[in-house]
Order: structure tokens, then sequence, then C-alpha cells
């Protein structure tokens, strides 16, 4: 469990003026689960660990690209660890399949812990809006976001046209950024 006091935003500052005290202090304090979280997503605990250095191998190098204006700092390094996934899988030419409800759960644990230091209300309103898209438009946008598929392995997988996926997604995000401004 992550400590709510823990300065996420402040560290990552540091981190871009090279104190590696501060990168030591965000190791500890996210690699547990990280690694917990590259573990879901690429099936293996060997090639999550690789994952999980490179992903605070890019934290470190990148850390100056951090932005407080643009998002918290938590939710700044699990998408980096999220696409260093992504891409380990597909380098490995495939893809996780998964039924919808481990799908669904898998979407409930990330958005967890990338949400986790956040305000209970606030992870309350994203899955609130989550939930109210109806299944044809959350679903693609699930798969796109944490299994990294693209529009056409959308479509294959939902057996549906490519077209209708572009606009389930497209009307889907619009819909999520309207509920998540209220």
């Amino acid at each position: 469990m992550s400590d709510p006091i823990f300065d996420y935003e402040s560290t990552l500052e540091a981190c871009a003026r090279d104190d590696e005290r501060a990168f030591h202090a965000l190791y500890r304090q996210e690699a547990p689960q990280m690694l917990g979280l590259a573990i879901s997503l690429l099936g293996q605990r060997e090639p999550a660990e690789d994952c999980l250095h490179d992903a605070f191998v890019q934290i470190w190098r990148n850390a100056g690209r951090f932005q407080r204006s643009l998002g918290s700092g938590r939710a700044w390094i699990y998408s980096i660890l999220r696409y260093r996934a992504l891409n380990q899988l597909r380098q490995r030419g495939r893809t996780v399949e998964l039924s919808d409800e481990i799908a669904d759960h898998l979407v409930d644990e990330s958005l967890s812990a990338a949400q986790q230091h956040e305000q209970q209300a606030d992870k309350r309103h994203l899955r609130g809006c989550l939930q109210k898209l109806e299944r044809p438009r959350r679903h693609p946008i699930l798969l796109a976001f944490y299994r990294g598929l693209t529009h056409e392995q959308i479509a294959a997988r939902l057996t549906t046209p490519l077209g209708t996926i572009k606009g389930r997604i497209r009307s889907g995000l619009r819909a999520l950024q309207e509920c998540l401004q209220r």
C-alpha cells in the first residue's frame, strides 16, 4: 500500500535535479506495486522485473519532462511502466487474451494502483464515469488503454467494423471527458 502523504511530484522534480536519494525513495515507495502490475500485464515475473527496471531507468532519465500541470506524478510513473509492458508484448508479437471479466478486474486494479493517492471521491468519480459508458464504447477503450491493442486488433477481437470501433472510442472518450469535468 502506498503512503498517502508521499509527494510524488516533488520527488520527481528532485530526480530531475539528479537527486539520487529522491530516486531511491521513489523506488522504495512504488517498486513493489509496480512489479505487481507488470506481472499482471506480462504474465511472468522475469519479464516483469525487466520491465520494472526499464521503467525506472526511463523515470530517472526523463524526470525533467514531468509536468505537474499535466497530471499526478504517480500516474506519470505508472504510464511509463504501462508503455514499457505494452512494448514488451508487442516485441514478443503477442497480446494477452483475457476474458471480459478478467479484463474488467485488471482495469479496476490498475485504476486503483495508478490513482491510489488521489482522493477517494476522485476515484469514485472516474469509476462512475467509466461505468456510465455502455459496454460497446467502454470495452474498446479499455482494450486500447490497458491491453495496448490497436484499433484493427480491437475490431478483429470484437468482430466489429473498424470504423465502428474508431467511432465508439472517439465518442466514449468524449463522454468520459465530459463526465470527468462535471
